[in-house]
């Protein structure tokens, strides 16, 4: 019986972990209900796999606990042209959730204060005003550059101020230019600039 509460006690606080993380943090910034499924599933997945494995090993956790996850967490892929590097952030605490409040020798308390602490780094990383003036985008340039300086203005003057970015292809047939940049956006100081914000990841200019 004593087992029974342990367990329904640990559950409880998983489930209402990544429900926050799911519902409260993830869906409402990013809008991606298909994802949803996904985090519940590999959080309480990961959560009865690590019980059971933690259970037959006799509640010691030891190499079978540790094979057993390894298998598991081996088997589970992201897919970059899926997944954006923000939700592989969601995807890992939904999986540390789920095997933190699953270790059977770990108090309640202790599970519980640790899963606040990761809920409050996602929430606090991921919120809206958090750098929010850095871009990203994959930009088609409609000249096809050679120098690295004509190139920093050319993107200076369409996006912002360059940061970082790498030259993906060069066109000279099409006198195309493409271009991962990160770059921080104009000040809403004249017309247009909230159209710079609200593009996606891919732009052609």
């Amino acid at each position: 019986m004593e087992a029974l509460r342990h367990l329904a006690a640990h559950l409880g606080l998983d489930l209402a972990a990544v429900c926050l993380l799911t519902f409260r943090i993830y869906h409402p910034r990013h809008g991606r209900r298909d994802l949803v499924p996904s985090l519940l599933a590999l959080n309480a997945g990961l959560f009865t796999v690590v019980h059971v494995l933690a259970a037959t090993d006799g509640g010691h956790g030891g190499t079978s606990l540790g094979l057993g996850l390894f298998g598991v967490l081996s088997l589970v892929r992201l897919r970059s042209d899926a997944v954006q590097q923000e939700e592989v952030g969601y995807y890992f605490t939904a999986m540390v959730l789920g095997l933190l409040c699953a270790l059977p020798h770990l108090s309640l308390l202790t599970a519980a204060a640790l899963s606040a602490v990761l809920l409050l780094v996602v929430h606090t990383a991921d919120h809206p005003r958090m750098l929010a003036g850095s871009r990203r985008a994959l930009v088609t340039l409609d000249t096809a550059h050679g120098d690295p300086d004509t190139l920093r203005a050319d993107l200076a003057r369409r996006l912002g101020e360059p940061l970082h970015w790498t030259v993906v292809n060069v066109d000279y047939v099409r006198d195309l230019t493409v271009v991962d940049v990160r770059y921080r956006e104009h000040l809403p100081a004249f017309p247009g600039a909230s159209a710079h914000r609200a593009q996606p990841a891919r732009e052609t200019v």
